[in-house]
């Protein structure tokens, strides 16, 4: 009878794991509340470290607010190199939007009614080791580069499937912008090589996307001139005069009288706000980066009172390589390297740093103590980060052909990775048109413009968008994200 009994017991605990994925979540990385914010969460959070080898790896996961049982499970990638997945999680698709207004001493979050957690369970990584909350005991693992990176976040996938074995059969995509252009591809080819090699456990990859990302030197490298022409930010004497010199050839200039025509170009455009032409340039105040770059705990309040912060939805973010030095193979300095200990040019990032910077935050997300990890920063100047994988172009066409469905989509008002770059290589793989170029609305508006390729490849626009798409336009973002999940025309 005992036997019987046990028998039973455990035919039911597995009922209930099956009905409550909750329950076979890791003890204690449940999210329980967040300073700032006062209400229930509209679904389930998790977050924690993964660790692999002498590396911590860390995530923070949202479970889709419409049925996280079945609906797709998406990895989200920031870029950099060197830079937080917290940017995609506080300034754009995140479950939160986050306000300067403070709540007892914090920023104040407010539910994001266009956060892609409406119709997907995402997962925001910091990747690599050193950036973000993520970290290592061994400093010598902070010498990184895309493979190697892949590698990592292919590992950091398995585990994080055996800790959350209840989606396991869910759809499973990979998502970034920026320098993920590089990380996306990369990973996804792991991934994809593990499921056909029998790695368990098997993800259930669908396919990737890519926001704004570099993918190509001569491709991404050639674009910003023509952008700058056709867009009205240099007049048709100095781009003639620049394409007689260069030969259209922009990337590499070999001549001085193609760099002297360059130099003009960027004289003409360098005080626009590359993440987005149609966006004024933000500069924080001088108090702001003087306690950033102090060992002193940030506070909210502790801004001053004399501060006129940007409303938040007007701030000015992104991450990528600057125009003026395009992603070459070898070392890839971060924006605090590249800017001697600056960070981002024309970014607001106080709310981000503020908040993740406090220790009852850190505690809350589960993110162990900057005596362990170190500060949070936007973008890092801890990694040594190499590109050691080339053009993203023959990953692509492995990919899609493989059966993976990808969306490339674009702001088309981003300068520092301009679409017609973008719209160029995803047309050079040579696949055949499925769906002309046309308009694609929301709401009956037209909202940017695609381009439908044979094996599931789609370019698409966002009318208005700069470098960080959702930030921009939500809305419109969770269309075309919901319309790609769904495998329904956009």
């Amino acid at each position: 009878m005992r036997v019987f009994n046990s028998f039973i017991l455990i035919i039911l605990i597995q009922i209930a794991l099956s009905c409550n994925p909750a329950l076979s979540a890791p003890d204690g990385s449940l999210v329980a509340k967040l300073p700032g914010f006062n209400g229930s969460f509209p679904s389930k959070h998790y977050s924690g470290y993964v660790t692999i080898n002498e590396k911590k790896f860390y995530y923070y996961f949202v479970e889709s607010e419409r049925n996280p049982s079945k609906d797709p499970v998406v990895l989200w990638l920031n870029g950099g190199p060197g830079c937080s997945s917290f940017d995609g999680f506080i300034y754009e698709h995140g479950p939160f939007n986050f306000a300067k207004e403070p709540h007892d001493g914090f920023p104040t979050l407010h539910l994001n009614p266009y956060s892609w957690s409406k119709v997907s369970s995402m997962i925001y990584l910091d990747s690599p080791s050193g950036v973000g909350f993520s970290y290592s005991t061994n400093e010598t693992d902070y010498i990184t580069g895309d493979l190697k990176t892949a590698s990592d976040s292919h590992t950091f996938l398995l585990k994080w499937f055996e800790l959350y074995p209840e989606y396991q059969n869910n759809p499973f995509y990979i998502a970034g912008e920026s320098y993920a252009g590089i990380y996306v591809p990369t990973l996804a080819y792991e991934v994809a090589n593990g499921i056909d090699a029998g790695v368990k456990p098997v993800l259930n990859l669908k396919g990737y996307l890519v926001g704004n990302g570099i993918a190509d030197n001569v491709f991404d490298g050639n674009a910003l001139v023509p952008f700058a022409h056709g867009m009205g930010l240099i007049s048709d004497e100095l781009f003639e005069a620049v394409n007689s010199e260069c030969n259209g050839g922009y990337y590499n200039p070999t001549s001085q009288n193609c760099k002297i025509k360059l130099d003009k170009v960027h004289e003409a455009i360098g005080d626009l706000n590359i993440y987005n032409i149609l966006e004024p340039c933000y500069h924080a105040p001088a108090s702001f980066i003087q306690l950033k770059n102090t060992n002193v705990p940030l506070s909210f309040r502790r801004l001053g009172e004399t501060e006129r912060p940007l409303p938040v939805r007007k701030r000015i973010f992104g991450r990528a390589w600057p125009y003026r030095a395009l992603v070459r193979d070898g070392h890839v300095p971060t924006w605090p390297q590249l800017l001697s200990g600056e960070n981002v040019p024309c970014t607001d990032e106080e709310v981000a740093d503020i908040w993740l910077n406090n220790e009852a935050v850190r505690k809350a997300l589960h993110a162990d103590s900057a005596d362990l990890a170190g500060r949070w920063d936007l973008c890092t100047d801890r990694i040594y980060f190499n590109h050691d994988a080339g053009s993203m172009i023959k990953y692509h066409k492995n990919l899609t052909s493989r059966g993976y469905r990808a969306l490339i989509y674009s702001g088309d008002h981003d300068m520092c990775v301009p679409f017609t770059g973008t719209e160029a290589w995803t047309r050079s793989i040579g696949y055949k048109t499925i769906d002309e170029w046309r308009p694609w609305y929301v709401k009956g508006q037209v909202s940017g413009f695609t381009h439908g390729y044979d094996y599931n490849l789609t370019f698409l626009t966002i009318k208005g968008a700069g470098h960080t798409v959702p930030e921009y336009k939500p809305l419109e973002s969770l269309e075309f994200y919901s319309r790609f999940l769904a495998g329904a025309n956009i």
